[in-house]
């Protein structure tokens, strides 16, 4: 819920820095079963391709390890080193997945073993061919491209900066009359701004995609300090009363398993079918996740490592709504959007934020429905604007200076103090709290979102005391371009070379 075409690599590359860190090392897996690996082991290249979109593919194999080394490089995204897991292979056929990406790669192995004739499938979208061959040595990714660095801006001035930045994205990511356009937030020291460019308004609302997720670990630390849940608590015990049974042996997915997301669960569950592709996530109910539980278990595997999954936060979300006997929509307004006096966010739109909803686009600016969920809203169904997204950053930055009379607002403080605690290490210099992941040389935290035709991005750095947040209403069919916004204007603010816009 991620540049261009379906990978999206860049999507979970931490921002901030004028380089962004590596992608995450690979972690070890189960061993996969392989017939005979030798003939597959070695670098394949490729690339995904929709009309005249191109995106370059590398996946470096090595069966002689085990488990089996994987890795996947997003080579015109300047994502190396993406950890690929399950991967399993025949005589005949290959499989393996890419959890970052929330992707799935599937193909038959030619007689020779000089070419892999396969799909890539990512996030419910309809399958993509891609055709890997044989490589002798591997491509280097290319090397992005900066704007020289200027002094610090100031965010009274910042406006200025970026409306010469933007000149060439205004015409073409933002150019006129295409329904395309990004709002943008920032508060440093207290000061906010907010300001749009293209084709929507500073009040305009948007879907923020997975940004959802950090108000579902949000949600777990107020329940915590609440004393309605713990943190080491099974899943399987706020779920009702048969869904699934116990693990015979060994431990089970707790609810900081899944916010963590080391829960070993897939990206996303196996009776996921949607009766359409354009709104994946709109009919799968909370019957069919039970269902899926039920035959795959809460068995946790032997070494957990950090594993993107929709589903996993999905299922936390789900979790805590049961438990308050709610919805996932009414607990978070209960307990968050409510003590911030967050009133423009919400899962279903009200008639009057209706109005102010603007229309999602995919690839070429083509018109993208709006994504609805179910069971697995925990996972990115919010909708919000630039100001209530900066009232949420806000309390990140400065928790200790909320106040309300209000149960759930006595408890917030405290649990947004814990929803930054780290959990986990996620690699590349990066580490996972409940949900927001952290910068490790920084101190800062990020998390970004993509729909079928929204992207957006979130950062806060509590040590400088400011915050942005960027909501733009096309995917990442066509580039990261919010990711790149946001990280050019933590730049900008920081005072060194940008990434080019």
């Amino acid at each position: 819920m991620r540049a261009a075409l379906f990978l999206a690599v860049a999507t979970f590359v931490a921002c901030g820095s004028a380089t962004p860190p590596p992608a995450p090392a690979p972690k070890p897996v189960a061993p996969a079963p392989v017939a005979k690996p030798e003939p597959l082991t070695g670098i394949w290249l490729g690339a995904l391709k929709a009309g005249s979109a191109e995106l370059r593919v590398q996946i470096r194999l090595d069966f002689a390890t085990t488990p089996t080394s994987c890795v996947l490089d997003s080579l015109d995204q300047g994502a190396m080193g993406v950890p690929c897991t399950n991967v399993v292979a025949s005589a005949t056929e290959v499989s393996l997945e890419v959890p970052l990406v929330k992707g799935v790669f599937k193909a038959a192995i030619a007689s020779d073993a000089t070419t892999l004739n396969g799909t890539w499938s990512q996030a419910g979208r309809p399958e993509l061919p891609l055709v890997l061959a044989r490589q002798a040595t591997a491509l280097e990714a290319k090397k992005p491209s900066f704007d020289p660095a200027l002094p610090a801006v100031d965010v009274e001035k910042l406006e200025v900066v970026l409306d010469e930045d933007l000149k060439k994205a205004l015409t073409v990511q933002l150019a006129p009359k295409t329904g395309v356009g990004v709002t943008i937030g920032v508060v440093e020291h207290g000061v906010r701004k907010i300001f749009s460019y293209g084709d929507v308004k500073p009040d305009s609302v948007f879907e923020i995609g997975s940004i959802t997720k950090t108000f579902t670990g949000l949600a777990l630390a107020q329940m915590v300090e609440q004393k309605k849940v713990k943190l080491e608590e099974p899943v399987r015990a706020l779920l009702p009363e048969g869904t699934v049974t116990a693990p015979a042996s060994g431990s089970e997915v707790t609810l900081l398993d899944l916010a963590a997301q080391r829960s070993g669960l897939p990206r996303l569950p196996d009776n996921m079918k949607p009766a359409d592709v354009t709104n994946p996530y709109a009919d799968y109910d909370a019957k069919a996740l039970y269902v899926f539980l039920a035959n795959h278990g809460v068995a946790t595997i032997d070494k957990p490592v950090f594993g993107y999954s929709n589903l996993g936060v999905g299922l936390l979300g789900q979790a805590l709504a049961d438990r308050a006997g709610t919805t996932y929509e009414a607990l978070v307004h209960k307990q968050i959007l409510a003590p911030l006096g967050m009133r423009d966010t919400v899962v279903k739109l009200t008639p009057a934020l209706a109005k102010r909803f603007v229309a999602g686009h995919a690839a070429g600016n083509a018109p993208q429905r709006a994504w609805d969920f179910q069971a697995l809203a925990g996972a990115g169904a919010i909708r919000s604007t630039a100001a209530d997204m900066l009232t949420y950053l806000e309390a990140q930055l400065h928790p200790d200076k909320l106040t309300g009379k209000t149960a759930e607002a006595k408890t917030l403080p405290a649990a947004i103090a814990a929803s930054h605690e780290v959990r986990g290490d996620v690699g590349g210099g990066m580490h996972i709290a409940l949900n927001w992941f952290q910068i490790d040389d920084k101190g800062a935290y990020w998390h970004n979102g993509a729909t079928g035709g929204f992207s957006s991005y979130a950062y806060f750095d509590p040590a400088k005391d400011y915050a942005v947040i960027v909501l733009f209403n096309r995917s990442i069919d066509d580039g990261t371009f919010a990711d790149d916004l946001g990280k050019h204007v933590v730049q900008r603010l920081s005072g060194v070379a940008a990434t080019s816009l």
